[in-house]
């Protein structure tokens, strides 16, 4: 990895990390004291290591940071507390005594009970989605705004509003009863859920591809799965879906890191491993007795990870979205349907589907709608790439519409 990325990658991996070490320390009145801290000790970072060079061990000094700077913080308070308050007992010996613990085993249960704390009935989902973004998968403001389609401002506001909320609950940082974990449970997937699609496609940036964010969203969904008080089938369908899109990465950007079309994908570069693994999530979610959003997605997945162009592939997969859409509506799984239509009753029916649809502001509508043409009116698979070229939003898509109005 080059010296220029290792910092903002590592504030990927760590900063949630720390965040939630420090809050459950705290207690989740301070969260934006953890958030703080966490922030400042990569910004001490981007000063020391441009100067002094990179440390041998970079997140271990991370740590320590977090840890002095956590102390300082708890030191400054009581040096006020007795200014403030007479008579305050003197405690500067209990604050040097204290420990920031951040081995693997307490930043694994202080992620899993954060997720838990975070997803609070008492505040909006979306409040609740976006303090997990920024908590625990070290979202900036820039990108939750980008995942919600709103401006930095109203998420600055949203998030300022749910911690308000959080502190006056002072409700412990723990694991919730098993009642409380149903409750909860589907805000949490569809965090990590959001959090995979923004790595799977992503809108904030020009890439097509952010495979850290995707481990990233793994990490957490297997945090679910291997707890016992929290694993439930739901989770492992939602991570059976994750390593089933995963499978196909190495196979989606070309040498010039640009993206590659399902059909026309190099079946070898497919990891084989990963789809064995959803595989085995997707089987133990078929335990119980409720079929979730995710088992239904998870099936659609796997059946493009089998190459072949049958019949039962897409029938079996039309099938899929059909439930999909019928459990939870959807304007973008509907469109996805009409490619699987198409398989299996071809483009004319397709596309009188696709077009009740009246998705006129998407660029993959028109996308859709232009490859459905082609080569059965090719003037009108024209218009619709050009349409669906003014309206895509990054170059990646650009280029790919591009090359689909060239090859016409």
């Amino acid at each position: 990895m080059k010296e220029e990325d290792l910092i903002p990658h590592l504030f990927r991996t760590e900063f949630s990390k720390i965040a939630a070490v420090l809050c459950k320390h705290f207690g989740i009145g301070h969260l934006k004291v953890a958030e703080d801290i966490a922030s400042d000790t990569f910004l001490a970072a981007l000063e020391v290591w441009p100067r002094k060079g990179i440390p041998e061990k970079p997140i271990a000094w991370l740590y320590l940071v977090a840890k002095n700077k956590a102390k300082n913080h708890l030191s400054r308070k009581t040096v006020f507390k007795r200014k403030v308050l007479p008579g305050i007992e003197n405690d500067s010996e209990v604050i040097s005594e204290i420990t920031i613990d951040l081995s693997d085993n307490n930043i694994t249960d202080s992620q899993l009970q954060m997720l838990f704390a975070i997803c609070n009935p008492g505040i909006s989902i979306e409040a609740q989605i976006g303090l997990a973004l920024r908590i625990l998968c070290g979202f900036g403001i820039n990108e939750i705004a980008d995942a919600f389609l709103s401006t930095k401002e109203t998420i600055n506001k949203r998030l300022y509003r749910a911690r308000e909320k959080l502190r006056r609950t002072n409700m412990p940082i723990e694991v919730p009863s098993e009642t409380e974990i149903d409750k909860r449970l589907e805000t949490v997937l569809t965090t990590l859920y959001l959090l995979f699609n923004e790595g799977y496609y992503s809108e904030s940036r020009d890439t097509v591809l952010r495979r850290d964010l995707c481990l990233e969203a793994m990490r957490l969904t297997r945090l679910l799965v291997e707890n016992e008080f929290t694993s439930r089938p739901s989770a492992d369908a939602l991570l059976a879906l994750m390593c089933f899109h995963s499978s196909r990465f190495d196979a989606r950007l070309n040498e010039r890191e640009e993206p590659v079309l399902y059909q026309d994908q190099d079946e070898t570069l497919w990891n084989r491993e990963l789809i064995t693994y959803g595989g085995y999530y997707l089987n133990r979610a078929s335990r119980g007795s409720k079929i979730s959003k995710y088992h239904l997605e998870a099936g659609i997945a796997y059946w493009h990870t089998i190459k072949a162009d049958t019949a039962e592939k897409w029938e079996t997969i039309l099938g899929l979205f059909d439930q999909l859409l019928c459990l939870e509506y959807s304007p973008i799984a509907a469109l996805n349907r009409t490619y699987a239509l198409s398989k299996v009753k071809g483009k004319a029916a397709a596309i009188e589907e696709a077009e009740k649809l009246g998705l006129t502001d998407n660029p993959f509508y028109h996308t859709l709608l232009g490859e459905l043409y082609t080569d059965l009116d090719n003037q009108k698979a024209m218009v619709c790439f050009q349409k669906a070229l003014s309206l895509a939003k990054t170059i990646t898509d650009k280029k790919l519409i591009q090359n689909r109005i060239d090859n016409l």
